[in-house]
């Protein structure tokens, strides 16, 4: 059983940037695509990005396209979204979450493990 733990968040003001990391504990990390998530307050949880098992391939909402990034590094059993140009609607918690599958997916069903979530303020 996998254990994820995010770190990076906190408060910035618009415009700004913040990178988050989420270090993923068991033998199958690599194994497995992964994604992040985020749920504002009052709102249901949101896809935001996903990244296949060896980084080749990723998927952006259009909310954070061209100004997300996510990577991965399997060495370190993390993976990373780096986040520029940040508005305040980009306000939430964000989740990692560890797929079933070996390509990235939007669907939350199909992430079996998750972190405790990492709150992003955005200032205006």
């Amino acid at each position: 059983q996998a254990q994820l733990v995010e770190s990076g968040g906190g408060l910035v003001q618009a415009g700004g940037s913040l990178r988050l990391s989420c270090a993923a504990s068991g033998r199958t990390f690599s194994s497995n695509a992964m994604g992040w998530f985020r749920q504002a307050p009052g709102k249901e949880r949101e896809f935001v990005a996903d990244i296949s098992s060896i980084g080749g391939s990723t998927y952006y909402a259009d909310s954070v396209k061209g100004r997300f990034t996510i990577s991965r590094d399997n060495a370190k059993n993390t993976v990373y979204l780096q986040m520029n140009s940040l508005k305040p609607e980009d306000t939430a918690v964000y989740y990692c979450a560890q797929s079933v599958l070996k390509v990235g997916t939007h669907r939350s069903n199909e992430y079996i493990y998750w972190g405790q979530g990492t709150q992003v303020t955005v200032s205006e």
